[in-house]
C-alpha cells in the first residue's frame, strides 16, 4: 500500500489515509481503500472499521493535480462513477465504519466521510464541499448524502458558499454524531469500536441492510445524474480556470462558460 495503512486487533480494524500532506483523494488511493476493504470483508476476525487520517487532516478533498490529466467529459464522468460506487458499498459494507475526523474533511474527504455509518469529529474540525469555488461541483455523490443528513436549505448554503462547517456545528446539523477535543478523538472512537464489536455479527449485518433501505431510487438516480455533471461541468471553461487558480493560489475569475 502506497496511501493507506491498516491493522487490526480485538476485532477493530484500523485503516489510515497516508498521503501528505493533505490526505487528497487521488484515484490510487481510492483503489487501494477498495482492496483493503476486499480483504476487511471475509475476515471473521474483524467486527467494526475506525477509518482516519494522519498528519494534520483526515482529508482535504480530491487531488486537483490529478484533475489536470483527465481531458475528456467522460474520463470525468468516470472518475466520478468510481468514488460512486466504492462509497456505496462502504454504506453497505457488513461490518460499521467509523470515521474518526480532525483538521479537515473537505471535497472528496467529507464525501468519504459521509459514506460512514458513524461520523466522531474534533471540534475545531472543518467539513464542507468546496467543490464550487474551483467551478467544479462534487462528484461522489455529496449532492446526495448532504442533503439526507442536514437538510436541502443548509445544503444549499454549503455548497453555494463553498464556506465548511465546525466539528461543532457539523454535530448540531446532524453531519456528525459527537464532537470531541481532538487529543480525544481516536479514544473516543475505539471506544465506541469496541462496544459494537461485542455484538453478534449477524444482527450487526442485518442492521445495516435494513438502513439502507433508507436510500430512495431517487438518491440513485441522482447520483447517477451527479456523476453525468461531474463530466460535463469539468470540461467548461469556468472549471479550467477554477483549477488553475486553486493551483495558483488565486481567485478565480469566472465567466460563466
Amino acid at each position: 500500500m502506497e496511501y493507506l495503512k491498516w491493522s487490526y486487533q480485538d476485532r477493530i480494524a484500523t485503516i489510515t489515509i497516508e498521503r501528505p500532506p493533505a490526505n487528497a483523494l487521488s484515484s490510487g488511493l481510492l483503489r487501494e481503500l477498495s482492496a483493503v476493504l476486499d480483504e476487511i470483508e471475509p475476515n471473521r476476525e474483524i467486527g467494526v472499521i475506525v477509518i482516519h487520517g494522519e498528519g494534520r487532516f483526515f482529508s482535504a478533498g480530491a487531488d486537483i493535480k490529478e484533475f489536470t490529466t483527465v481531458t475528456s467529459s467522460e474520463g470525468f464522468a468516470n472518475l466520478g462513477k468510481f468514488g460512486q460506487d466504492l462509497f456505496d458499498r462502504m454504506e453497505k459494507f457488513p461490518k460499521p465504519i467509523i470515521a474518526a475526523i480532525h483538521g479537515a474533511a473537505l471535497g472528496g474527504g467529507l464525501e468519504l466521510a459521509m459514506a460512514c455509518h458513524i461520523r466522531y469529529v474534533s471540534e475545531n474540525a472543518k467539513l464542507g464541499l468546496p467543490e464550487l469555488q474551483l467551478g467544479l461541483i462534487p462528484g461522489f455523490a455529496g449532492t446526495q448524502r448532504l442533503p439526507k443528513y442536514i437538510g436541502v436549505a443548509r445544503a444549499a448554503e454549503m455548497l453555494f458558499t463553498s464556506e465548511p462547517i465546525s466539528g461543532l456545528e457539523a454535530v448540531e446539523y446532524g453531519l456528525a454524531n459527537r464532537a470531541f477535543p481532538e487529543s480525544q478523538l481516536l479514544d473516543e472512537a475505539y471506544k465506541l469500536a469496541g462496544k459494537i464489536a461485542k455484538k453478534s455479527p449477524g444482527s450487526i449485518q442485518a442492521t445495516i441492510e435494513l438502513l439502507n433501505y433508507a436510500k430512495t431510487e431517487e438518491f440513485y438516480e441522482g447520483a447517477k445524474r451527479e456523476a453525468e455533471l461531474f463530466g460535463e461541468v469539468f470540461v467548461s471553461e469556468d472549471a479550467k480556470e477554477g483549477i488553475q487558480a486553486f493551483l495558483e493560489k488565486r481567485e478565480p475569475s469566472f465567466k460563466g462558460a
